[in-house]
């Protein structure tokens, strides 16, 4: 019996084939796990990070010093020689200034310790993380490089200029992040120059910034008022010691309680800085409440580990509005590298980071939403209940077939390689050859090769994984702002199914142009060319604009602002060697009517593309003001306001007999419905308003009124929405020039919000200019670390306001003594840094900010905003008139 059982057993015994399948499906199996393991860990040891700041705090230093320490170079570059990594442009080693932002990669700590000469580089032992770091303009003028590069970012870092504290552009682009609800930390640089003051920079940003700063560093002033020597660690409890006039790479780590005597109260400073930063948590994380009470209330008893898990949530946590602050002195090579610990330790990842917003068919939600399913099944399926169990098993098999999602956030035209488009990938991965399809265009595209940017140079990759930054070269019709997905099995032609081939991300806002100058080929054979060479630096930067003038036939180019023109005119000669001049810059007028006008109807009655097209509607206009009523008298009457006029449309019966005006029932013509109707009537508004009749200028502050009886202005199959279209803009045009004719116009010119950051000395002197050279308006003079919020900042402001009372801040060496020039600004001598805040003409800002560097020993600097469009009135309007006519 036990025989036959042994017998047995031998008998179903596996056959070696089927372990050999067996153990292959099963190791199969776990690399499977171990892969997706490792690309989650890939992922979660990825940051995203941006440098912001306003211009001259030291961005491009800092980053060769993190380029330099991360052993991706072998020297540190200078901003002064034009030798940096991320300043590559040839305009930008000339004047010493970023104007594009410049992705990089590298690795911190080094993948490869021997690469630095000591392992005390890496103060908190921690494994290797990638970094993309994209290093972002400071001027003004360049905003809309800030902006693109802000919306894919997870993470920022902040830095401030020690001497001037936080400045006028720091302020902008603060508030552009936290628009997008970006975590951030801030690095308080300059240290080490004259009038350095830490503490008063940290009121700054309560003040300013409008967030708690969570003071992590100290500065470390050799025996409490000499030289910038090093930092004090609140969260370690330790100090940062680097050697004078070394690379940085050498520098010594001390206890607190391994500080000689005479760094008594240098101690005493790094212990209060550790308790008001246990306070400060424990008020926004219950967590540290625990850790707190666990320890029997003893501050300085708390792991450091658990001060930077606590620390870490209140940043990824945006509604406590806690930044945590370093300090340090780039161009002496001391800081950088706490700082690089704590982009690992504090900064989130991909996995972390706001889940990404997308529009899908019109429905809004989130990527992680339509990828579960949820945004398609709630937004775009079926209302009957007996088709949603089958539309939902269609709708799963969709999205599993969605291989990637992504931005092109940015395009750059190389000489050597051609179009590059930077994408950052939120789904999935971009592989080589892949076929991706444009959702904003509806067309195609092949990714030929797949690149990972490191500045001006570059490497191959085969894929652009999730959470990462890559660039894709060669393609045709890529913009900036544009959706990219890769779809298994997609028509080339078609794309994806529908509703997938609708989806898209997040835009990227482009701010409108304020400057404009001609733009003139050398002859007619090189018209070509520089139309295409101004179609590249359109498609590379889409804050500037091309326009044709209709009566001059002269081709315009509109930027952000004069030095943004100036490079852009460099690009068009220098780079692409176009042979073109250009003009002066000009301003943006605005015209506008000052009296109603009557009613004016217009019959369209004219072949279109080979068709027959006829209609009809009338047109009223009138100056628009707050008091202007809007008539919505019933449900088929819409409202529309753009570029500072308001359309407004009303379908009714246009006769006084009380007879024949019988309410009109909706009934159309099966080709035209409601919406296109108003959408017709409403562009045919807009593109008579687009140029006036006086002064040939876009009209400003006017409201169009179109009436539209559908029982007499429209004609069966004749009346398209193109002829709708026609009949709205010569009746809004006839309208217009009826009563511009009788009662005339006038010209208006954008007025702007300035704030003027200067020092003490040169207050007066450039006051004195703007409101008697420029005829600006003072609106108030306020100290640097007084104000409580931006003045340039257009939109509401977002965060609560900080009580500064509250805040710790420790003191600074200035002066003979501390406690008697505290709170009066952040240095002396008469370098105490001042604002001023007025509103002034656009056309005098102009070339100012060479002016302005002129009157402050190019010490000043300046951001402006937008404001208002204002009338010109008395001289300025005779002299601006006569600069118009050409006489």
């Amino acid at each position: 019996m036990q025989l036959g059982r042994a017998s047995s057993r031998r008998l179903y015994k596996p056959s070696s084939r089927y372990l050999f399948i067996h153990s292959a499906r099963r190791a199969f199996s776990v690399a499977l796990q171990r892969k997706a393991q490792d690309v989650s860990t890939e992922v979660s040891r990825t940051r995203n990070i941006g440098i912001i700041a306003h211009i001259d705090a030291g961005k491009t230093t800092t980053t060769e010093r993190m380029l330099y320490y991360s052993g991706h170079t072998r020297r540190i570059g200078n901003v002064d020689e034009g030798s940096t990594v991320t300043d590559f442009l040839p305009a930008e080693r000339a004047r010493g200034v970023t104007i594009q932002s410049a992705a990089i990669s590298f690795h911190w700590p080094p993948l490869s310790v021997g690469d630095l000469q000591n392992t005390s580089a890496n103060t908190s032992n921690l494994v290797p993380h990638n970094i993309n770091l994209i290093d972002t303009p400071g001027h003004a003028d360049f905003t809309f490089e800030v902006l693109r590069s802000l919306r894919i970012l997870d993470g920022a870092v902040c830095i401030l200029d020690g001497v001037a504290g936080v400045e006028a552009q720091t302020e902008k682009v603060w508030y552009q992040a936290a628009k997008y609800r970006i975590p951030k930390i801030i690095y308080v640089n300059k240290l080490d120059r004259d009038g350095a003051a830490f503490g008063e920079t940290v009121k700054q940003i309560a003040a300013r910034l409008h967030a708690w700063p969570a003071v992590c560093q100290v500065p470390w002033w050799e025996g409490g008022r000499g030289k910038f020597v090093g930092l004090g660690d609140a969260i370690g409890l330790r100090s940062f010691k680097w050697t004078e006039g070394g690379d940085g790479k050498d520098f010594q780590v001390i206890s607190i309680d391994d500080l000689p005597s005479s760094e008594a109260e240098f101690a005493l400073e790094i212990k209060k800085a550790r308790r008001a930063l246990v306070e400060l948590l424990s008020e926004h994380d219950e967590r540290m409440v625990e850790k707190y009470l666990e320890v029997d209330e003893d501050h300085l008893a708390i792991a450091s580990e658990d001060i930077m898990i606590s620390l870490r949530r209140c940043v990824l946590n945006q509604s406590s509005n806690i930044v945590p602050v370093f300090a340090g002195a780039s161009f002496q090579n001391m800081g950088v590298q706490p700082l690089l610990d704590a982009v690992i330790q504090l900064l989130p990842s991909p996995i972390e980071a706001l889940d990404p917003e997308i529009n899908l068919g019109g429905v809004e939600g989130t990527l992680s939403s339509l990828l579960s399913g949820k945004l398609v099944s709630a937004g775009i399926g079926p209302k009957s209940k007996a088709s949603t169990a089958k539309f939902k098993k269609q709708s799963t098999a969709l999205i599993q077939n969605l291989e990637s999602c992504a931005l092109a956030f940015k395009v750059v035209h190389d000489s050597r390689r051609g179009t590059l488009v930077y994408v950052r990938v939120y789904s999935g991965s971009i592989k080589r050859q892949s076929m991706l399809f444009n959702t904003n265009l509806q067309v195609s595209e092949r990714a030929p090769q797949l690149l990972k940017m490191y500045a001006s140079d570059s490497v191959q990759i085969d894929t652009i994984p999730a959470g990462q930054i890559g660039v894709i070269p060669g393609l045709k019709y890529a913009r900036t702002g544009d959706t990219l997905i890769s779809y298994t099995g997609a028509n080339p032609k078609s794309g994806p199914p529908s509703p997938l081939n609708t989806l898209q991300l997040r835009p990227i806002e482009v701010p409108p142009a304020v400057f404009f100058s001609s733009v003139e080929p050398h002859s007619m054979s090189e018209e070509k060319t520089v139309k295409s060479a101004l179609d590249i630096l359109i498609r590379e930067d889409p804050s500037l604009q091309v326009s044709e003038d209709e009566e001059s036939g002269q081709t315009l180019l509109s930027g952000m602002g004069d030095f943004h023109l100036e490079i852009a005119r460099d690009r068009l000669v220098n780079d692409m060697k176009a042979k073109a001049a250009m003009g002066k810059i000009e301003i943006a007028y605005r015209e506008s009517i000052l009296e109603a006008s009557s009613p004016d109807i217009y019959v369209f009655d004219k072949e279109q593309g080979g068709k027959q097209g006829r209609a009809s509607c009338i047109a009223h206009v009138e100056p628009l003001s707050e008091t202007t009523q809007i008539p919505l008298d019933d449900e088929y009457a819409y409202s529309a306001y753009e570029d500072g006029n308001r359309v407004t449309i009303s379908l009714k019966p246009t006769t006084d007999d009380a007879s024949e005006a019988e309410p009109w029932d909706g009934d159309l013509p099966p080709h035209l419905s409601i919406p296109s109707l108003h959408s017709a009537l409403k562009n045919g508004a807009l593109a008579a308003l687009s140029r006036g009749i006086n002064y040939a200028f876009q009209l400003h502050n006017t409201h169009v009124l179109l009436t539209l009886d559908p029982r007499k202005h429209i004609f069966g199959t004749d009346t398209t929405p193109a002829a709708l279209s026609s009949a709205a803009r010569l009746a809004t045009k006839a309208a217009l020039k009826a009563t511009a004719l009788e009662n005339g116009s006038v010209l208006m010119e954008p007025v702007m919000n300035v704030t003027v950051s200067v020092d003490e000395a040169s207050l007066g002197a450039v006051v004195n200019d703007i409101s008697s050279s420029r005829g600006g308006h003072i609106m108030s003079l306020d100290d640097a670390g007084v104000t409580s919020g931006p003045a340039v900042n257009s939109t509401p402001d977002p965060l609560p306001r900080i009580d500064v009372a509250r805040v710790y801040a420790p003191p600074d060496p200035f002066g003979p003594s501390a406690s008697q020039t505290r709170g009066q600004g952040i240095a002396v001598d008469g370098r105490r840094q001042r604002n001023i805040t007025a509103r002034v003409p656009l056309k005098e800002m102009v070339g100012y900010l060479k002016h302005l560097r002129s009157l402050t020993g190019g010490r000043g600097t300046f951001v402006m905003g937008a404001d208002r469009f204002e009338r010109v009135v008395g001289q300025r309007e005779k002299v601006l008139l006569k600069e118009l006519r050409g006489f």
